[in-house]
């Protein structure tokens, strides 16, 4: 960590807070580690001292990773949206009976990676419902697809939740299905499906999904065989900052242990369409500030761990997700290209943003905009014109 005079801005805000609060972050500014104690003091500090806890996020951002704003050029497939695990704040999955029901051919999927492909993404995110009457080797023969149609494109494929679905419906070893979804092309895993790594918080999200341990098996096994995981944390919705801390403590952990996560994405929760919120169990999303806290409270607990923290702008919209990059973050996301799940839970930012579009909001913010694949490796660089 470099120990450069910090910017005007940034002293002047971490002087103006609570000694304790500016004792924390002048250990963040310095590289250590922060304890759980520190994130969860952090975590519930005032909203009066947010602006220092960003401002320090953002210089430790620019010590870690630079002025570089990456983002992939991929898109979306979400396969079907039948599903039977009914989570409380998913507004996408419906029933097999449904009059909006669909479950994409294997001749759809693969039309839809070429068309990406053919349009410039290097990846594909491909992630559905869990119906009833699943093949076990279903999830085989969507790579399969794919990587016939498209054989460069990077498949970016599967929740832990729907690796935990194969493995029941094939009857295989943990270790073995993941095997054989890396042989048939996977590239890496979507590490979703984690909303909140409570157990006692996700039997309020959805009783059937995945629990905590088998969240981390999933993810620690893919590791282990060489298949790189996103990270990801949902927010406002029955949690509370405690749960963010711990949450990132057990993120941190897990990399120190295998170094497979390349990001970490955190994800407001979209309330509009949900049950959880319809039914009055959560409140209405994160507030503006809560949004910050999470994006600044990540770069500070995962530095020197997981260094890549990204925005959702499907999720943030336009004004939140610059805001955030100014908070600790470093990643735009994707282009996406086709975005159903946000979008039907009530999300407004649209389904796809061209390159273009990135390139203006990162030169907004006085930062260079980077194309990179899925693992972070940087393949075109825009600096701008008058630069």
């Amino acid at each position: 960590m470099e120990t450069t005079v910090l910017p005007c801005g940034t002293d002047a805000e971490v002087r103006a807070v609570p000694p304790a609060i500016a004792r924390i972050l002048d250990r963040a500014l310095e590289g250590r580690e922060l304890t759980h104690a520190e994130g969860l003091a952090l975590a519930e500090m005032g909203a009066d001292s947010v602006n220092a806890l960003a401002a320090v996020a953002d210089e430790v951002r620019r010590r870690r990773v630079g002025d570089i704003v990456t983002y992939v050029v991929n898109r979306n497939i979400n396969f079907t949206n039948i599903c039977i695990i009914g989570c409380k704040f998913c507004a996408f999955s419906t029933g097999p009976n449904a009059p909006d029901a669909y479950d994409l051919s294997f001749e759809e999927i693969a039309r839809r990676a070429v068309e990406a492909w053919d349009r410039g993404a290097t990846e594909i995110c491909v992630q559905g419902g869990l119906p009833r009457e699943l093949d076990g080797t279903h999830y085989r023969d969507i790579l399969r697809a794919i990587k016939q149609a498209a054989p460069g494109i990077h498949i970016h494929a599967f929740s832990p939740m729907e690796v935990v679905y194969g493995v029941e419906k094939t009857g295989l070893p943990l270790a073995d299905y993941l095997t054989m979804l890396k042989a048939e092309g996977l590239g890496s895993l979507p590490g979703t499906a984690a909303e909140i790594l409570d157990d006692n918080v996700r039997q309020l999200l959805s009783r059937k999904k995945v629990t905590v341990q088998q969240w981390v098996d999933v993810i620690t096994t893919a590791h282990r065989l060489g298949i790189p995981t996103t990270s990801t944390m949902m927010y406002g919705h029955v949690e509370r900052p405690v749960h963010w801390v711990d949450q990132l403590c057990l993120l941190r952990d897990i990399q120190k242990e295998t170094g497979g996560f390349t990001e970490f994405v955190p994800l407001g929760f979209v309330h509009f369409n949900t049950h959880l919120f319809q039914e009055g169990k959560s409140r209405p999303g994160p507030t503006t500030e809560e949004h910050l806290k999470v994006h600044a409270l990540a770069r500070l607990m995962l530095q020197g761990a997981i260094d890549n923290i990204q925005v959702s702008w499907v999720k943030l919209g336009r004004e939140l997700s610059q805001r955030c990059l100014q908070a600790g973050a470093n990643d735009y996301s994707g282009t996406l290209m086709e975005e159903n799940i946000s979008r039907l839970a009530g999300a407004t930012a649209g389904e796809y943003l061209p390159p273009e579009e990135f390139h203006r909001r990162i030169w907004e913010l006085h930062r260079i905009p980077a194309e990179r694949n899925t693992t972070y490796r940087l393949l075109k660089v825009f600096p701008r014109n008058d630069q």
